[in-house]
């Protein structure tokens, strides 16, 4: 079956020990079965080390090492696996990240996570995310999916896109014609939801319940912005499988990116690089929390049952 993926995909690439936020420490790395019997068969070497470093208990996993680093990350940031043994003992974990996948109406569809510091950077650097061009093959079955989710998130970025209206404008026009808004709850109560959650840094708590919905926006922070909310809607919206479904996921979207604009300007961001360190926060603590993510989607399915 043939994957697509926004354009900006292929420009793409681990920058490894160049990267300041480790994706290697912090989290816990689940070791896939494949793996794990690979892993099983080596003795000599830096192979034979490895099944030392796993905890077998529930889901097999690497214990982490002190101040919560990966035991194969070197001194310099780089992957002692890979620079032993090659990438083909990595887990799946370790191998895919930061990429996602989606089955839709049209085939399977992967992109990028923005919890990532270099797929951020390409994302919001990116104006080609409407561009969804084949970038491979991928053996997996053509799912049967009936609702065609790509026409919608096209739609939509047609109209974000559109340089000729004002910013908000067309935030609120896309609102207007989902019939969906972040405005279900008040500032109050979206702030004391992102309060209430689960963060990996609790740094983090107070810098995300900044929450407020003014649309307003500096000219600098409009193209990031835009760019954000396409590529929350690429990941949250192009599976779903009924038109609710959609909807639900675009009003997360939207929230999103109105979360995002809310921490850049309580921060008075000024540059790029501050911009892509707030939207990569956002993301890691957000979207990769599924507690977390469920629990604004919540309030989006929730209103839609009324």
């Amino acid at each position: 079956m043939k994957l697509y993926a926004p354009e900006y995909y292929r420009q793409f690439a681990c920058i490894a020990d160049k990267c300041s936020h480790n994706c290697c420490i912090g989290w816990e790395i689940d070791i896939d079965p494949d793996t794990m019997r690979k892993y099983r068969s080596l003795t000599d070497g830096y192979g034979g080390r490895i099944i030392k470093t796993i905890d077998e208990t529930d889901t097999p996993h690497f214990r982490l090492a002190a101040g919560e680093r990966c035991p194969h990350l070197d001194e310099r940031g780089l992957c002692r696996i890979i620079s032993s043994l090659g990438d083909g003992y990595l887990c799946d974990i370790c191998r895919e990240h930061p990429r996602f996948y989606n089955d839709t109406c049209r085939g399977k569809e992967v992109g990028l996570g923005m919890a990532c510091e270099e797929a951020c950077r390409v994302i919001l650097s990116s104006d080609s995310y409407a561009a969804i061009v084949e970038v491979g093959e991928i053996a997996d079955d053509v799912p049967s999916i009936n609702f065609d989710a790509p026409t919608h998130r096209a739609r939509i970025y047609s109209i974000l896109a559109d340089g000729s209206v004002p910013y908000p404008e067309r935030l609120a026009r896309i609102s207007s014609e989902y019939r969906v808004s972040p405005d279900v709850l008040s500032d109050d109560e979206w702030r004391g939801i992102l309060s209430s959650l689960e963060y990996l840094d609790e740094t983090h708590r107070q810098r995300l319940a900044c929450y407020s919905s003014e649309l307003s926006t500096p000219d600098a922070w409009e193209k990031p912005l835009e760019r954000a909310l396409a590529y929350f809607l690429y990941r949250h919206g192009s599976a779903a499988r009924d038109e609710q479904e959609f909807r639900v996921a675009l009003g997360f979207s939207l929230f999103c990116e109105r979360l995002l604009a809310s921490m850049a300007r309580t921060d008075a961001v000024q540059g790029m690089t501050d911009f892509i360190r707030l939207a990569r926060i956002l993301s890691e603590e957000i979207e990769y929390s599924e507690e977390n993510t469920d629990a604004i989607l919540f309030e989006f399915s929730f209103e839609m049952e009324e």
